[in-house]
């Protein structure tokens, strides 16, 4: 049964990916770019370790907003190493999968990255580069659980759900005080601001003492782990979330790092035939957008 499962598991994740498209129309307004078309600092998009999201891919939308902000997006492919990473100011990570598990979304979860690339991007960061880890759900949370243990935090390869209700999203909000007030969901003045963001599932963590959060669970959230992707069975193991993260940022040496647990919320994307909304163009999620852009000026080192 759990194999039958798995393989119908498998064949929707299928079509719902070939269904998945970028939605190109979407296009909020940025009052004052910060840098002039083509002039900004590049932030690179790590594409080398089979991510799920890419600059052309599901993360269409998120690189034309920052280069709409006047950024230079440019793909990572290939290993990290120094010379490579030296040329670029701000990583982004989301969703990297080992090869192993790229069709197999079940345990074993195997890194994503080796020994020696971890050691290479912590010392990056501690001499001043700028990480944006992303990790969703299992096996993504999994992928990149070695990775994120060498900031100090502490990834899961799990599912965190909302208990109180079955649909997607889930909403963050200052009224709930489950999004945090700190420098980043401030923004530098009142335009930047935010107040609410939507999240699509993802995974859950905990964040170490020099971290502070940005998106944090109360008691309706659990995290469950399964064996297998999206099958949840009776004795799945499940804990409460309230206290833990989906979003915290740091410094770190003369670097800074943001992690999240999530990754649909900075896409825009439309599914199926009926081309729903996914992600940033959704009318749930208006302010998504402005919490990315608060994400990249600040581990831009625009403000404090």
């Amino acid at each position: 049964m759990r194999l039958f499962c798995f393989v119908i598991i498998c064949l929707l994740t299928g079509v719902l990916s070939a269904q998945q498209v970028a939605d190109t129309s979407f296009r909020p307004t940025i009052d004052t770019p910060e840098y002039k078309e083509g002039e900004g600092p590049i932030v690179f998009i790590d594409e080398g370790h089979h991510n799920f999201h890419t600059k052309e891919g599901r993360y269409k939308a998120f690189a034309t907003l920052l280069e709409r902000d006047g950024y230079q997006v440019v793909p990572y492919t290939g290993t990290f190493n120094v010379t490579n990473l030296s040329k670029g100011n701000i990583l982004v990570i989301s969703n990297a999968l080992n090869e192993q598990n790229v069709e197999n979304w079940f345990v074993p979860t195997y890194s994503a990255f080796s020994d020696t690339e971890i050691e290479v991007l912590k010392q990056w960061v501690l001499d001043g580069g700028s990480l944006f880890l992303i990790a969703d759900h299992m096996p993504m949370g999994g992928a990149s659980k070695n990775l994120a243990a060498a900031f100090d935090f502490e990834f899961t390869d799990g599912f965190a759900m909302d208990t109180l209700q079955s649909r997607m999203p889930g909403y963050f909000s200052r009224t709930n005080k489950n999004l945090k007030e700190n420098v980043i969901t401030n923004g530098r003045n009142d335009n930047e601001r935010v107040e609410e963001v939507a999240t699509f599932t993802g995974q859950g963590f905990k964040i170490p003492t020099f971290a502070k959060p940005i998106l944090v669970f109360d008691e309706q959230y659990v995290n469950r782990l399964p064996d297998t992707a999206w099958v949840f069975e009776k004795n799945t193991p499940v804990h409460n979330l309230k206290g833990w993260s989906q979003g915290a940022y740091a410094n770190f040496g003369k670097g800074r790092i943001v992690f999240f647990g999530e990754a649909a919320m900075f896409s825009a994307q439309l599914a199926g035939s009926q081309r729903i909304k996914a992600g940033m163009n959704r009318d749930d999620a208006k302010e998504n957008y402005q919490l990315l852009l608060n994400i990249i000026h600040w581990l831009d080192k625009k403000f404090d």
